[in-house]
């Protein structure tokens, strides 16, 4: 079984002076269960279908199992979700991990949320100035939900 274990975070500074490389994501939700969650998305030229496990009571871990399938493909099963998700995902090298930053799009416009992913719960990373406040396991900025309830919806 795939397995994911991150941790998510405000951006609250300039983080533009550190990316590696960047690129356009699209992606929506097809089916969801209790327990799992199917995604599909476009990043560039590539399309995926990913599914996702429950997460964990830290927030941090769960089940995940991501496949490449054909861009056109991806954009057909698009059709089926209730809306999209918008974002441009940046790397950034940190230490020994690479963060990745999503800036949103759309309805969701304004959000920046930071993700790195680690080998166990007690791995430690090195923190970069412009991280801010931690929103794991916080599920309103799990993408699933800011597409059912988005960003620009939220009282500031």
């Amino acid at each position: 079984m795939g397995k994911e274990t991150e941790r998510k975070f405000l951006v609250r500074g300039d983080f533009m002076p550190h990316v590696a490389s960047s690129s356009h994501i699209v992606q929506g939700y097809i089916a969801r269960s209790e327990s799992l969650t199917l995604r599909v998305r476009t990043r560039d030229e590539r399309g995926y279908i990913t599914i996702k496990g429950r997460t964990d009571d830290s927030g941090m871990t769960r089940a995940e199992w991501e496949y490449e399938i054909p861009v056109g493909e991806a954009r057909e099963l698009l059709a089926f979700s209730r809306g999209v998700i918008d974002k441009v995902r940046y790397l950034v090298p940190v230490g020994s991990h690479t963060f990745e930053v999503d800036r949103f799009a759309g309805a969701n416009e304004g959000l920046v949320v930071a993700e790195v992913e680690l080998e166990s719960e007690n791995e430690s990373f090195e923190r970069p100035e412009w991280l801010g406040e931690e929103v794991t396991g916080d599920r309103r900025y799990y993408n699933s939900q800011l597409l059912r309830h988005p960003y620009s919806e939220w009282e500031k």
